[in-house]
C-alpha cells in the first residue's frame, strides 16, 4: 500500500492534502507532517494543505488558500477522516485521484486508494511509518517541523501516551521523533494552555455534570452558558474529559449546543461507543467518537443508549 501511494505521488505535480472538519492535533499533525515530508522530498512539486482554521491550533500549521482550478489534475490525499461528510473543504471531489489515509473503522470506503490501519494510535503515527518506508526505499526526507507536527499529532490522539492506543510501536516512533530539533516544552504549553474563560467553564462543568448508574456521565452546554463564559463551541468541546476520572464512570457524553445542531462527544473506558455514534450521523473509535443531533429527545436517547451499553458490558 505504501508503495502504491508513493507511485501515485510521483505521478502528480500538484498534491492537495485535506483532513476532517474541526481539526484536532492528529488531523493537523498528519496533514501538515505529510506536507513537510513531500515538500522536502519533492521540492519541484506543488503541495497544499486546505481546510478551515482552528484558532487554538494555528501554532501547528496554517492552511493554504487556493482557487478551484488548482484541483484540476491534482492528487488529493485525505488524512484522519472516516467519512466524506466530515472532510474539510468539499472541493476534494474536484481532484483527479483521491487517497484516503485513516485509522478509524473503514465504514465509508471513499477514494480510489485506501490505507486504513485501525491498530495505529493516530494517522500521525501512520505518516511517520510511511516516511520510514519512503526513506528506506525512495530517499524520503523529514524536516524538524514535520517531526514536530507528527509528534504533536501522536501526543494528541494518545492523550499524552495515557490511552491504551499508545502501543510499543507508538512509543518507539515518538522516541525517534524526539531526536529532531523542536521545542517539546513549547509544544506542550501550546497544546494544553487554556484561557481564563475556559478554565472557569471547566469549573462549571465539574459542578453541573450529571452521573447516573451504571456509570454514565453527561452534561449539556447551552449557547447561553457558553456566552456567559465567553467561549465557543469548539473551545467548550475541549473539556470533554473534565470529569473522566470520577470513580465508577464507564462512559460519558458532552452535548454542546450550536445554532443549528447539537455537537455530541462520546467517550468510554470500556463499552463500545462508536456504534452508538453511528446511529446519530457520527462515528469514530470504539472508545472515542462524535456525532451530531438536532433535538433534546435525541440527546436523551443517546444517554439511554449509553446506559444500555454499560449494562451490557457488565
Amino acid at each position: 500500500m505504501k508503495e502504491q501511494i508513493i507511485n501515485k505521488i510521483k505521478d502528480y505535480n500538484k498534491i492537495i492534502i485535506h483532513r476532517h472538519v474541526r481539526p484536532d492535533p492528529d488531523a493537523l499533525g498528519s496533514q501538515g507532517g505529510l506536507s513537510e515530508i513531500l515538500k522536502a522530498t519533492f521540492p519541484d512539486k506543488s503541495i497544499y494543505v486546505v481546510g478551515e482554521e482552528e484558532p487554538s491550533l494555528t501554532f501547528m500549521k496554517q492552511m493554504d488558500t487556493i482557487s478551484d482550478d488548482v484541483f484540476k489534475g491534482a492528487l488529493v490525499i485525505i488524512c484522519d477522516t472516516a467519512n466524506q461528510a466530515r472532510i474539510s473543504d468539499e472541493r476534494f471531489s474536484k481532484g483527479d485521484y483521491i487517497i484516503k489515509i485513516d485509522h478509524h473503522p473503514n465504514e465509508d470506503q471513499y477514494g480510489n486508494l485506501i490505507w486504513v490501519d485501525t491498530d495505529a494510535s493516530s494517522v500521525s503515527e501512520m505518516i511517520y511509518e510511511f516516511y520510514l518506508y519512503g526513506r528506506e526505499h525512495h530517499g524520503f526526507k523529514l524536516t524538524d517541523k514535520g517531526a514536530e507536527l507528527l509528534y504533536t499529532g501522536i501526543v494528541g490522539d494518545t492523550g499524552r501516551f495515557l490511552f491504551p492506543n499508545a502501543t510499543e510501536k507508538t512509543m518507539k516512533f515518538a522516541g525517534e521523533l524526539r531526536n529532531y530539533d523542536f521545542d517539546l516544552t513549547a509544544v506542550y504549553n501550546e497544546m494544553y494552555k487554556v484561557s481564563l474563560n475556559l478554565a472557569r467553564l471547566n469549573g462549571y462543568v465539574l459542578s453541573h455534570f450529571q452521573y447516573i448508574e451504571p456509570g454514565v456521565g453527561y452534561i449539556y452546554l447551552t449557547q447561553e452558558v457558553m456566552e456567559q463564559f465567553n467561549t465557543t463551541a469548539s473551545e467548550s468541546s475541549l473539556l470533554v474529559n473534565t470529569f473522566s476520572n470520577v470513580e465508577g464512570l464507564k462512559t460519558w457524553v458532552f452535548f454542546v449546543e450550536e445554532p443549528d445542531q447539537i455537537r455530541v462527544r462520546l467517550r468510554s473506558k470500556g463499552p463500545v461507543v462508536n456504534t452508538i455514534a453511528a446511529k446519530y450521523n457520527g462515528g469514530g473509535h470504539p472508545m472515542a467518537s462524535g456525532a451530531t443531533v438536532h433535538t433534546i429527545k435525541e440527546t436523551e436517547q443517546i444517554i439511554q443508549d449509553l446506559v444500555s451499553a454499560c449494562t451490557d458490558s457488565k
